[in-house]
């Protein structure tokens, strides 16, 4: 899949729920064809992770159990792509976590891969 075929503003959004559903439901392959090496993610709580250690986490146990997304924002070149969207992301615990998401997305010899992830936790509606 390739954004020439399609609008950026959808195959950025398709990618992102087919990224984000593989690690709801730890499709280990896809997940692993979708992280770049060099992939980061930095949660709501600050926390950095390198994609061999989330994928590990992922991997040995359930990490998320839902993953909601609002409409998504996209910015987009040749070769690098931005999206931002507001997540609902709910956990085994039951723990849920409203937040703003963004991931960079470059495009790499293997096709759009995730580079950065980062989640900034919304503050609670009084």
């Amino acid at each position: 899949m390739q954004p020439s075929a399609l609008d950026p503003d959808d195959f950025f959004p398709a990618l992102e729920i087919r990224r984000t559903r593989a690690l709801v439901e730890r499709d280990m392959a896809l997940i692993e064809s979708l992280h770049a090496p060099d992939y980061e993610l930095i949660t709501p709580a600050g926390r950095r992770f390198q994609r061999d250690e989330y994928l590990a986490l992922i991997a040995e146990a359930p990490f998320y159990s839902g993953w909601d997304h609002s409409d998504m924002q996209v910015r987009a070149s040749q070769d690098i792509a931005v999206i931002r969207y507001r997540a609902r992301l709910s956990f085994p615990s039951g723990k849920v976590v409203d937040c703003w998401h963004m991931d960079v997305y470059e495009r790499r010899e293997a096709g759009w891969m995730a580079v950065w992830s980062e989640a900034t936790a919304l503050a609670p509606t009084p």
